[in-house]
């Protein structure tokens, strides 16, 4: 009787040795939970980047065509201007000196000129009845044509030393703002080779460009008209619009990297943008509206081990193919992953559009009321310390095994 009380408590610890064993290692099993959206009507944009400098549509240099010392200047920096209006003067002196020596040798060459008109009308007189030869005749006539063209040589003389001193008054040739002046009073400037420039002016400040560098990888996809959006460094909260006005055909090089000049023209009406500021700029080369669409990261799941323990899996785990040379007939096919109410998973074949590296355009294959899974997220994890029956021998030893951590 004694021996089969014994055999009672044996089972029944045995048995609750089972159920222990049982219950932590169940409770040692990852659990997860699946990230699921459904396909969604929307917008897949494509849009290239790249970075440019902003400033104004229209710039006029100012110069000038004579040398001289500065008088006076009458704008500074951000001197808003009209078209006319006086920006400084040069010192006239020597200009007007040379137009008066040119106005007194005109002078001379017009008392020239009346000298010789009249001694060639007398010899013409004496010519005719005989009074003199043709050779006199002759000479008469050459110099009072000489007389008459040194006059009209001397007038072109005055009238360009004119226009000179005319030179040291220099006018605004726009309405715009004075961007730079490059000169300061009682500083020579010297036009001998080439025009200083003594001003920058903008001609609307209100309108501006954005003069983007985009990289030949991408500037197939850019044409004229597109939209654009950009940010700037002093707003970057807001977006600023502006559309593709020019790509200019001429390349630049640097770094070995070949970029081609784009201009992008902008309202600003708000005067928020300022010349030179740095765009980072956003071009629209595709805009599908209205479209099917899924997180681009849908076709890229596929159910693992873990998956296969939480969920029921309907359709074959697909076997991995090696990566073929001509993949052109399957490139707009894609699977994707579909939980169903029951919990369980299967595979579906979809065809697919367009994609911008986030979002995939879903031209058939999927309902809108089908939860595509995505991936999926753990709920508990396995513990480093694992629970063990306390009916199994336990190792001996406390010592701790060598690495990183608190000692």
């Amino acid at each position: 009787m004694k021996n089969k009380k014994w055999l009672i408590w044996g089972i029944l610890i045995f048995v609750l040795g089972i159920g222990l064993w049982y219950y932590f290692k169940k409770s040692d099993a990852v659990k997860i939970q699946l990230n699921t959206v459904k396909p969604e009507i929307g917008d897949i944009t494509q849009s290239i980047t790249a970075t440019g400098t902003i400033q104004p549509v229209d710039t006029v240099a100012v110069g000038t065509q004579v040398s001289g010392t500065l008088n006076k200047i009458y704008v500074d920096f951000n001197s808003q201007v009209k078209k006319g209006q006086l920006l400084a003067t040069l010192d006239p002196s020597l200009l007007r000196d040379q137009s008066l020596q040119i106005a007194g040798t005109l002078a001379s060459t017009k008392s020239s000129l009346a000298y010789n008109e009249t001694n060639y009308i007398r010899q013409q007189e004496l010519y005719k009845v005989g009074a003199i030869s043709k050779a006199d005749y002759q000479s008469a006539l050459n110099q009072y044509s000489a007389a008459k063209a040194l006059v009209n040589s001397t007038n072109a003389q005055l009238a360009a030393a004119n226009t000179n001193l005319s030179y040291t008054k220099i006018y605004s040739p726009i309405d715009g703002t004075i961007l730079s002046r490059n000169v300061s009073e009682g500083q020579t400037v010297a036009a001998s080779f080439s025009t200083p420039t003594l001003f920058s002016i903008a001609k609307d400040l209100t309108k501006m460009q954005v003069r983007a560098s985009i990289d030949e990888a991408d500037i197939g996809n850019v044409k004229q008209g597109q939209q654009v959006t950009f940010t700037v460094d002093a707003f970057p909260d807001l977006n600023f619009k502006g559309e593709v006005t020019e790509i200019r055909l001429h390349p630049t090089v640097s770094a070995n990297v070949v970029n081609y000049i784009t201009i992008i023209n902008t309202d600003n009406s708000e005067l928020k943008l300022k010349p030179g500021m740095t765009a980072n700029i956003s071009v629209i080369t595709s805009d599908i509206q209205k479209i099917m669409k899924i997180p681009a990261q849908a076709i890229t799941f596929k159910p693992d081990s873990i998956v296969a323990t939480n969920y029921k899996i309907n359709s074959p785990l697909p076997i991995p193919q090696k990566k073929q040379s001509n993949t052109s007939l399957n490139k707009n096919e894609a699977s994707v992953w579909v939980l169903a109410a029951d919990q369980s998973i299967s595979i579906k074949k979809i065809k697919t559009g367009t994609s911008n590296d986030t979002d995939l355009q879903v031209i058939s294959g999927l309902g809108l009321n089908d939860n595509v899974i995505t991936g999926y997220k753990t709920l508990t994890k396995k513990s480093s310390n694992t629970a063990k029956s306390p009916f199994l021998p336990q190792r001996s030893g406390g010592k701790k095994p060598s690495g990183g951590g608190p000692r």
